[in-house]
């Protein structure tokens, strides 16, 4: 119950302050250039990555990216640059406690 008031009250001052959803609900941004660039900004970490999957940590879950040829053009604290043949982006979520 209080996860939901949270998110409501973070939801309200987002609007009010005008302030970007992301910054306010800790969610990641996303950028896609066609199938060749794909910048993530507020991950919480790398957990795999090979020439054709990365794989990185969220607050909620992970973000799965399959492809091809991938070389990380750039990598911060909370931002990646992956460059490559992008197929595919998936947002894997956690299921607590195995509820179907």
């Amino acid at each position: 119950m209080a996860k939901k008031w949270a998110t409501r009250v973070r939801n309200w001052m987002a609007k009010k302050m005008d302030l970007p959803q992301d910054v306010m609900m800790d969610l990641p941004r996303i950028t896609m250039i066609g199938q060749i660039h794909i910048y993530i900004e507020n991950h919480r970490g790398m957990l795999a990555f090979t020439d054709k999957e990365l794989r990185l940590l969220l607050k909620q879950g992970q973000l799965l990216i399959k492809g091809k040829a991938f070389v990380i053009k750039t990598i911060l604290p909370e931002e990646i640059l992956l460059e490559g043949k992008i197929d595919q982006v998936i947002y894997i979520t956690e299921d607590l406690g195995g509820a179907k």
